[in-house]
């Protein structure tokens, strides 16, 4: 099953597709698309929207997981996330995606380390470590879609024990 990991952003939105073979999990492809503040919000999500629908057009995942916004001191940026997601999960469904599945930071940040306040250095550490990295991915919203996508391939495991 290929899985997309996507780390939500109105300047930088990271990626992350992961396959599982078997048991283990294989790293396919990880990246960011990034929008200039030049641009106007409009022409900031319309290349979002343009660019996530070809990644999605060209590696063609089964599910797409991506990271709730919890919360944001700065109402500002809050709200350009929000349409980002938005934006993301509009270009999801129109490329027949059935479903997107949310996770907190704290939901992914569990599922990779088994500890809901880890800090960001061991969950990154922890991608490399599964995907069988030899290094970090960069940048660092790559690897947060990475953690994300890792988090949504746990959780369908655990819960396929849960229904049997």
């Amino acid at each position: 099953m290929k899985i997309l990991g996507i780390d939500p952003g109105i300047a930088t939105t990271g990626f992350g597709l992961i396959e599982n073979k078997g048991s283990n999990l294989c790293l396919l492809d990880y990246g960011v698309v990034t929008t200039s503040p030049k641009l106007s919000p409009g022409e900031r999500l319309n290349k979002l929207y343009t660019e996530l629908t070809l990644i999605l057009k060209k590696q063609k995942p089964e599910e797409v997981a991506i990271e709730e916004l919890f919360f944001a001191k700065n109402v500002k940026t809050a709200m350009m996330v929000s349409q980002a997601r938005g934006v993301i999960m509009l270009s999801c469904m129109r490329s027949r995606m059935k479903e997107i599945f949310e996770y907190t930071p704290l939901q992914v940040k569990l599922a990779l380390s088994g500890y809901g306040r880890a800090e960001k250095p061991q969950v990154l550490k922890m991608v490399m470590t599964l995907l069988n990295l030899r290094e970090i991915p960069k940048p660092d919203d790559a690897a947060d879609a990475l953690a994300i996508a890792v988090c949504h391939f746990n959780s369908r495991i655990s819960n396929s024990y849960k229904q049997t």
